[in-house]
């Protein structure tokens, strides 16, 4: 059965729906897959997706897409022919040159596959024969902000549902004491130009709210008055919940919202949370092989590695969407630091992540997705030396990899020019790589609507094909 094209009705049609919701639901007690199934257009490859959202734009130049061939062009102007008139941001428009800023780092094959890699990811290619690396990826947003919203909900411009929340909306969860969604937002260990992120990226949009994901914060207290204050025991709680429930069912006959009903599921699910939260988020009992594996930043509680560590657990409890944001891979200028510093938070994290995975049987049916929101220039910003430049944005091309259930392993999609700066072969836009992860889910991205304001809406707009090439 595909997920629904209408809106959540009111009235008696709103009970039927929730009659029958609840029917799936206790199925799914039983089975936890029978939900997803029923929801699902066909076979899938992925019960969950990890995404890696490295928010500011990683430069592919100097970790993805290696032009050895740059080397012998060093200072020279970038040729208009290349440019093509492309549209500047307000950091670069106004530069008299646009030199050409070859990569200060080397770059080498890896595995048999022979995949280039930088040197500055050497965790991350040990596992270059299980990775498919995309480097033909492109947007048209040149700014963050619209390049995030773009790249989470399918459309520049906020009010839209968030790739997890479709991914909810469709599969629904696997876990009843936990959200089918969550995102954590990790701190840079250095210096950095550190992007805001907003909370539409993991909002549910014109979705019910029941969708949206919950953020987990570094601390003590991963969400936020989940903790009962003092003097308030478990089963006071649950008294006062069932007061509450019971006004709330009142107002829910009397006005049919469906909003009325989303909160208190969220109640209930809050209710649940206060015991399944603090298990999962308590890292005391991983051995210290654990935190060996995953970095030395990996017991401060908020940093990229202990949030990778989360993720492996959540994945494990079976939460659906599990996004990491890490921020700090905007380096304008003295990029060479600023991206050293970077891959030193996330490289050696991530492949750790990836092992967990691989070791806990859990990659067969993971999607795990790394990537930004765009690329970066070829050019250098502000002034060139020998050893030192920045990047602007750049959103023609950009690389990213995927790994895990249905992808291709050990593999290379889409190539760029000499400069990586336009696309020569097999472009992938980021409607198709959404398209892609939703097929590895079972969903078809072209059926996953709903219908809001007499339009049927989807993650990936009108636009979008699944990037076969890819797949396995």
């Amino acid at each position: 059965m595909k997920p629904s094209a209408n809106p959540e009705p009111s009235g008696p049609a709103a009970f039927a729906r929730r009659d029958w919701l609840k029917g799936l639901a206790l199925a799914s007690l039983c089975d936890p897959l029978s939900l997803a199934r029923a929801q699902s257009s066909f076979a899938p490859k992925a019960r969950r997706i990890i995404y890696l959202t490295q928010a500011g734009a990683p430069s592919q130049l100097d970790l993805l897409d290696p032009k050895p061939g740059l080397k012998r062009q060093f200072d020279k102007d970038l040729p208009p022919s290349v440019r093509q008139g492309q549209r500047l941001t307000g950091m670069t428009a106004g530069q008299k040159r646009f030199p050409i800023a070859p990569s200060v780092f080397n770059f080498a094959q890896h595995g048999q596959s022979g995949q280039w890699m930088s040197e500055l990811l050497p965790h991350t290619a040990r596992w270059a024969d299980r990775l498919c690396i995309l480097r033909s990826l492109h947007t048209e947003a040149i700014n963050h902000d619209p390049a995030m919203t773009l790249l989470q909900t399918g459309h520049q411009i906020g009010g839209r549902p968030s790739f997890g929340s479709w991914v909810a909306y469709g599969l629904g969860s696997e876990n009843s004491d936990l959200p089918a969604f969550v995102a954590m937002i990790s701190r840079p260990s250095g210096p950095t130009n550190a992007q805001p992120l907003h909370e539409r990226m993991w909002g549910s949009g014109f979705l019910p709210s029941k969708y949206q994901g919950v953020r987990l914060n570094g601390g003590r207290d991963p969400v936020l008055y989940l903790s009962d204050p003092a003097g308030i025991n478990r089963d006071r709680r649950r008294a006062m919940l069932n007061d509450v429930q019971a006004l709330n069912a009142m107002q829910l006959a009397k006005r049919h919202d469906p909003e009325i009903q989303a909160r208190m599921d969220q109640y209930e699910l809050a209710f649940r949370m206060q015991a399944a939260v603090p298990d999962f988020a308590d890292l005391s009992h991983e051995p210290a092989a654990t935190f060996e594996r995953y970095g030395p930043f990996s017991r401060t509680p908020g940093t990229y590695a202990s949030n990778c560590i989360l993720a492996r657990r959540l994945a494990e409890r079976g939460v659906r969407f599990i996004q990491l944001y890490h921020r700090g891979w905007d380096q304008h200028n003295n990029l060479p630091s600023g991206i050293r510093s970077q891959c030193l938070d996330t490289d050696q994290p991530t492949a750790a992540l990836l092992e967990d995975l691989t070791q806990r049987g859990l990659m067969d049916d993971t999607l795990v997705i790394w990537g930004g929101e765009f690329g970066r220039t070829v050019y250098s910003q502000g002034v060139l030396t020998q050893d030192n430049y920045g990047r602007d944005h750049h959103p023609r091309c950009y690389s990213v990899w995927m790994t895990g259930a249905g992808i291709k392993p050990g593999h290379s999609h889409g190539q760029t020019d000499d400069f990586s700066y336009n696309i020569t072969q097999d472009p992938v836009h980021i409607h198709d790589l959404n398209a892609t992860a939703l097929h590895l889910l079972g969903l078809d991205h072209e059926r996953l609507t709903y219908r809001f304001q007499g339009r049927d809406y989807r993650l990936t707009d009108i636009h979008g094909n699944v990037v076969r090439g890819i797949l396995i």
